[in-house]
């Protein structure tokens, strides 16, 4: 599965949920914010014309367009590094912030049903798209899952 197999999988609703959680401050303390206007192609990057924009992204996410499906999830995912940084603890990845070494053997970590133990672990603490973004793009970073958890309540 690719990148973008995640965004629709997860469908257009929890698309236009993560676009809003996309934070300015966030992507200029990673020096992101320049890059996601270009990619965005928006004149200006704010909250109001990420959400205007967000029919017009998800037409391209459907387009299989994989480097911008992973600037979009970089995105969203730093601007949720506390979340991040909470899951990988859970699971017990070795992390730095939320960043863990991108070489690491993920298969050793996750045990059976370890996405719905993070979901219900975190879902009354975080935004559900997010959560479930997450869990999604981690088994996919390093477990390689071709499927999208949907998470049950």
């Amino acid at each position: 599965m690719q990148l973008s197999g995640i965004f629709m999988g997860l469908g257009e609703p929890a698309f236009t949920q993560l676009l809003r959680g996309i934070s300015i401050g966030k992507l200029k303390t990673f020096q992101f914010y320049d890059r996601m206007k270009a990619r965005l192609h928006l004149p200006k990057l704010s909250s109001e014309t990420i959400r205007k924009a967000a029919p017009r992204l998800w037409t391209r996410l459907s387009g299989d367009d994989e480097d911008f499906a992973t600037d979009l999830a970089q995105a969203i995912l730093i601007s949720h590094l506390d979340m991040i940084k909470a899951v990988l603890d859970e699971i017990g990845i070795p992390n730095q912030d939320g960043f863990f070494d991108k070489d690491i053997d993920g298969s050793k970590y996750f045990t059976e049903g370890w996405q719905q133990k993070v979901y219900d672990k975190f879902k009354d603490a975080y935004q559900k798209e997010v959560l479930l973004f997450y869990i999604n793009h981690l088994d996919w970073e390093l477990a390689k899952s071709e499927q999208v958890f949907q998470g049950q309540a």
